[in-house]
């Protein structure tokens, strides 16, 4: 036998409420309406759901079993609302999203745990990729955000980019290193330590020619490439290595792995780090409550890098 489900969810206010007067009023109807839906449901299943006679009003073991339903229908009703509203408030729901490997592993996860923090019903499907493969995938509609160093004059049609943070790189060593201490540095200082490079398919690869172009060698000596962030960042404090960095990387991790930038100025590349998304493509209600944190979370980590960079980095 199939019964509405709104019969029980009636029924389950006027039991839990204690009568039909106070059940009508927890659900803002008239008393003789819910009195017409009890009867109406006591001719279906042919059962009385209240003990006749009995005041104040009594349910039958038949209508106390289905208030119990009713009331599991209630809470089940509200449940879906909750839900409802969380979704459309960007607190519940799946992003897609993906970066460079540098910034995502070296900046933005730790931004992704905070947002998790607030938001634990947000889930969040990261991938890796550089500013090409990036591009295609937000536009083609695989991704919801990414984040990338890109060149504005190298945005595709039909993408958003939000900038971040400048490009600034350094040149990166171990806390205690002989180079953080004494004399200017100098080209054959350079020279004397061993390098790490990053992945040669990487912006931070090309990076590393044009710093080492610039400051007028190509004559070092690589010992560790390829690696992982972690990888890179556990050679360098574990060793003399010297590598190039983005200064918002090693800002963010330089307490956690005890490293610091030389004071050697170096060119910096000609994009800024930005968070790439569709401009024909909507962005969906979690996807819209990450952009906006990231978007706040920057704009407080760039204030902080650049006094940073102007009280010690360049005053050691």
């Amino acid at each position: 036998m199939k019964l509405d489900p709104r019969q029980l969810e009636i029924l389950a206010a006027i039991v839990e409420a204690g009568g039909l007067t106070e059940g009508a009023a927890r659900l803002g109807k008239s008393q003789p309406s819910l009195s017409r839906t009890v009867a109406a449901l006591e001719a279906r299943l042919g059962s009385p759901l209240f003990v006749p006679g009995r005041r104040p009003l009594q349910p039958t073991e038949l209508g106390a079993r289905l208030a119990e339903e009713g009331h599991r229908i209630l809470q089940a009703g509200q449940a879906a609302a909750q839900t409802v509203q969380s979704f459309k408030a960007g607190k519940a729901g799946a992003v897609r999203m993906a970066g460079t490997p540098v910034f995502m592993d070296g900046v933005i996860v730790s931004m992704i745990a905070g947002f998790q923090a607030q938001n634990p019903d947000v889930r969040i499907e990261q991938s890796y990729g550089y500013a090409p493969d990036l591009s295609a995938r937000v536009m083609s509609g695989a991704l919801d955000l990414a984040i990338c160093p890109l060149r504005a004059e190298d945005l595709p049609e039909g993408l958003a980019f939000d900038p971040l943070l400048p490009g600034r790189n350094v040149i990166a060593a171990r806390e205690g290193h002989p180079l953080l201490h004494g004399h200017a540095v100098t080209v054959a200082d350079l020279q004397r330590f061993p390098w790490i490079a990053p992945p040669e398919n990487s912006p931070l690869y090309a990076d590393l020619q044009r710093v080492l172009s610039t400051i007028g060698t190509d004559k070092i000596r690589i010992s560790f490439s390829g690696g992982s962030l972690s990888a890179v960042m556990g050679m360098l404090s574990g060793s003399d290595s010297l590598t190039v960095l983005p200064y918002s990387v090693l800002f963010t991790l330089r307490r956690q792995y005890h490293v610091a930038a030389l004071q050697v100025r170096i060119e910096h590349p000609d994009r800024s780090l930005g968070l790439l998304s569709s401009r024909t493509t909507p962005l969906g209600p979690a996807a819209r409550r990450l952009r906006g944190y990231i978007l706040n979370q920057f704009e407080t980590l760039s204030a902080t890098i650049q006094h940073h960079e102007r009280q010690s980095l360049w005053r050691r």
